[in-house]
């Protein structure tokens, strides 16, 4: 009987920590639809029944490992927005944590419940519930960092190829006397590939094309901009990190992309907490699932890189 206890305790014990790890991460401390610190929406998801919208208290209620399990699933709040909010109007003025009650209800509503913003074609009646509205002392919607796997490249599955496209950058930071000798780092995990070195420029081309075998337990593509030096240390030159999480979940949505025409089928909402310029749409074009990303890289005084992601899933 102890041994029981004691195996329950210790399954518990796991949960909290696993909701403790996903309420720290950086994303999930806005709310997904008002972007406030400090939510207070859940009464409108209440309203839409546990069939659209099921509400959980990380301090008062009890996760079991499925509603765990779900929330990794859907992926959290940038990737539910990515799918939830794809074709939100440009103009549409998305309520404010002090907006009224009738202007929160009636775009909760819209986004979950008749799903407005959707793409047509994925739209369903209640089949499946979404995990939208978390509420706590500091209420927070949640979303899941794919940077979680310490396993070796060796013993993933992999799930498709990626080539990304490294197409320029542009004002770039000097690191010699008066320019720099840039190229690009990519890092997917133990995986790595480099651009070629551009000699004196601030503002290169490379429109050269690295390709990287995706696993299972995909993590984030770390981008790092380093100015080659002969006799020294390379300088580091900026860095970012993409999410690929938005166009991995997007392209396995709609399945085979070359029976379908030219479309958006997702989208990369830039935020506060990443380093998109602008937000990165994914959009199927000739048969091809591709995203255009531009960047402004982290952790320097300036400089800006572009990319150009193509998913390519394997065959099973």
């Amino acid at each position: 009987m102890s041994n029981v206890y004691y195996r329950t305790e210790r399954s518990a014990s796991v949960q909290k920590r696993k909701v403790k790890e996903l309420m720290l991460k950086s994303d999930n401390r806005i709310c997904a639809d008002c972007g406030a610190p400090d939510p207070k929406w859940a009464d409108v998801h209440r309203s839409l029944g546990e069939d659209i919208s099921k509400v959980l208290s990380v301090t008062l209620d009890e996760w079991s490992e499925g509603d765990i399990d779900s929330m990794f699933e859907v992926g959290g709040n940038s990737y539910a927005n990515s799918i939830y909010e794809a074709f939100l109007p440009k103009d549409y003025r998305k309520p404010r944590s002090n907006s009224s009650y009738d202007d929160r209800s009636k775009f909760i509503r819209s986004k979950y419940e008749t799903q407005e913003f959707l793409k047509p074609s994925l739209r369903i009646v209640s089949s499946k519930m979404s995990f939208s509205s978390v509420e706590s002392k500091n209420s927070l919607n949640y979303r899941i960092d794919s940077n979680s796997s310490t396993k070796s490249v060796e013993s993933r599955q992999f799930i498709g190829d990626l080539k990304v496209k490294v197409v320029r950058g542009s004002n770039l930071a000097i690191r010699d006397m008066f320019s720099s000798d840039p190229y690009v780092i990519l890092t997917l995990g133990e995986q790595k590939a480099q651009t070629t070195v551009k000699q004196s420029n601030l503002n290169p081309v490379w429109n050269e094309e690295l390709k990287f075998s995706v696993p299972e337990n995909y993590v984030t593509l770390k981008l790092q901009v380093y100015d080659q030096d002969v006799f020294s240390a390379d300088d580091i030159m900026g860095e970012a990190e993409i999410d690929l999480q938005p166009l991995i979940t997007a392209a396995m949505a709609f399945g085979d992309p070359e029976l379908l025409g030219n479309m958006q089928i997702g989208k990369w909402l830039q935020t506060n907490d990443n380093a998109l310029i602008d937000d990165s749409t994914i959009n199927i074009i000739d048969g091809k699932v591709k995203q255009e990303v531009f960047l402004k890289l982290q952790n320097v005084e300036s400089g800006e890189i572009e990319l150009e992601l193509e998913w390519t899933p394997l065959d099973e």
